[in-house]
């Protein structure tokens, strides 16, 4: 990594949820003050499931303005909308049906159709959005947040090692067959993802504990491990973690 991320430890995963949830609603506050709008990209996977069933709950839902949120997604399986394995199922159903946030807002990723095309249609959609062209390069604080998590190989969104996203310089979002899922995938590059002002890593259990040490205290080698790809040029790197996952940083 080129520069030390901040690190939070928390006890259980259940605190680190909690507080996942606040860097969310802080965050989405800021950018409302600041631009009267929010672009939050969420994750896939199974840990920020309890994140979005908290932030969908009572207490939680009604400290964020949602009809000023504006929410992408960092990755997506090329599946249909409604497949168990969509990342877009898993927040409609944990989050986005719950929340009044304007069917609008909502800027999914079409895995259902064909992957290149659906990669280019969303990078479309990001310049757009943002008011930049492909010329421009990335705004230079695009997202106000990316929401990732780190897979036991050390990938991120579906940045897997050696795939060629990991060192892509030019385009925002690729499609790539993974070989290692047997799977298409649409992700973002670290063109986008390192332009963000915020990117929030959420990492939780033992399971994670000896790749975590790798990627944040072991050599650079991004091909090996994607998730040493992710530095924001002007913005945050902030990794939350379970004491689990923390428990081989030396650093701590």
């Amino acid at each position: 990594m080129t520069r030390k991320p901040l690190l939070e430890v928390f006890p259980d995963p259940e605190k680190l949820i909690q507080a996942a949830a606040e860097r969310v609603i802080e965050i989405a506050a800021q950018g409302i003050r600041e631009n009267g709008r929010v672009a939050i990209a969420l994750s896939g996977g199974s840990t920020p499931r309890p994140l979005y069933t908290l932030l969908a709950s009572e207490k939680y839902s009604k400290r964020i303005d949602w009809p000023r949120v504006h929410v992408f997604w960092g990755d997506e399986r090329c599946v249909p909308p409604d497949s168990p394995h969509s990342n877009y199922r898993m927040a409609r159903e944990t989050l986005l049906d719950t929340v009044p946030i304007p069917v609008s807002n909502v800027h999914r990723i079409h895995g259902e159709e064909d992957p290149e095309k659906a990669a280019a249609a969303y990078e479309k959609e990001l310049q757009t959005f943002f008011g930049v062209n492909a010329r421009d390069g990335p705004p230079r604080l695009g997202f106000d947040l990316i929401l990732l998590g780190m897979g036991d190989n050390g990938h991120t969104v579906s940045l897997f090692p050696g795939s060629p996203a990991v060192n892509e310089k030019e385009r925002w979002v690729m499609a790539q067959y993974v070989e290692v899922v047997s799977m298409w995938r649409v992700t973002l590059t670290p063109v986008v993802i390192n332009a963000a002002k915020n990117v929030l890593f959420i990492i939780s259990g033992a399971e994670k504990a000896e790749r975590l040490h790798s990627v944040i205290e072991g050599l650079f080698q991004p091909e090996v491990l994607p998730a040493q790809i992710i530095s924001p040029a002007r913005g945050r790197l902030l990794w939350l973690l379970d004491k689990a996952a923390a428990s081989r940083l030396e650093r701590l």
